[in-house]
């Protein structure tokens, strides 16, 4: 990439183009954004988004435009969003949510509509949840969490609900809640069987949610995976990961493998290992190192099968660097 970036957003265009933007560097809060062509492999500047954030979040909407949404930047705690134009190569800015959140989470719904859910604001963590419809540009309330989560995940389900896993407010959470778009209401699930926070969370082609990693009560990543099924409504504990991570990123392959990446498993050692989960045989594979350490940088899947991992951060500093699995 042209600049360094951390705890920036990664998004796969229509076009198969992949638009990174924002995050943290050096320098300070980025504003700045960049595209990459898989056909080229190069990266160009494209428009830069009005204000700086990083811990932000990004969807891709069914317009085919991205949306950002909050985060933190010199000015505190954002409620403002925008939209990317892959057209123009231009960011406008759209309606602002009701609170300023950042480590929140952004889901786009069946029906368009972005759900966003708890958060930190400039007060207090957050368990209220908002609405952006496309079609006006505005936010709505929706029913609030039953309890206040930060850096938690979100996954949508192939029944359409949204399902909110672990987090922190405090304490470190294992429990978990579904969100009904029909109804706008949270009913609790089950719980998990590790309390996680900045872990990842996987949708898989079965139809299972893959958790992995993330912080518990200790200072080390976990080493611990399980699934979560929604005709149950139950999790399961599966075998663990080669190394405890957080941080980390997890990526859906096109064979319905998932591939995680980086993170860290200690307070300064910044992980370049990768392995691949199997869910047809529940097993991991310790696969190919990255060439640099990472943690706090992001991937996407290319059309063409590959995974783009970008920047991050390691004991060197700040990241530019990008690679291909």
């Amino acid at each position: 990439m042209s600049i360094t970036r951390s705890t920036h957003t990664i998004s796969t265009l229509p076009n198969g183009t992949v638009l990174v933007a924002g995050g943290n560097s050096a320098n300070g809060y980025l504003n700045s954004a960049e595209l990459y062509d898989p056909s080229t492999e190069v990266w160009t500047m494209t428009g830069n988004m009005s204000t700086t954030r990083f811990v932000h979040k990004a969807v891709l909407l069914q317009s085919g435009k991205v949306l950002v949404t909050g985060g933190y930047s010199s000015i505190g705690y954002l409620s403002s969003t925008e939209l990317y134009d892959p057209s123009t190569g231009m960011w406008t800015t759209t309606g602002n949510m009701i609170a300023g959140r950042l480590c929140h989470t952004a889901t786009i719904l069946s029906n368009g509509k972005v759900l966003v859910t708890g958060g930190y604001s400039s007060t207090s963590q957050l368990k209220s949840a908002e609405l952006y419809d496309p079609t006006t540009g505005t936010w709505t309330a929706t029913g609030s969490m039953n309890i206040i989560r930060v850096c938690h995940t979100a996954s949508t389900l192939a029944n359409g609900k949204v399902l909110v896993t672990g987090g922190y407010n405090g304490a470190f959470l294992n429990s978990t809640e579904l969100y009904d778009p029909s109804t706008g209401t949270w009913t609790m699930t089950g719980n998990m069987n590790v309390p996680r926070v900045h872990h990842t969370a996987s949708t898989l082609v079965n139809g299972r949610v893959l958790v992995t990693g993330g912080l518990s009560s200790s200072s080390s990543g976990l080493i611990s995976a399980e699934f979560y099924n929604s005709s149950t409504g139950t999790w399961t504990a599966i075998s663990n990961m080669a190394i405890g991570r957080v941080y980390h990123t997890a990526s859906i392959l096109i064979n319905g493998q998932v591939l995680i990446t980086g993170g860290t498993n200690a307070t300064t050692i910044y992980l370049n290992s990768t392995e691949l989960y199997d869910p047809s045989a529940s097993t991991w594979t310790t696969v190919a190192n990255m060439n640099t350490g990472r943690r706090n940088h992001t991937a996407a899947v290319l059309s063409n099968g590959k995974v783009l991992v970008v920047g991050g951060y390691n004991n060197g500093g700040f990241l530019n660097s990008a690679e291909l699995y």
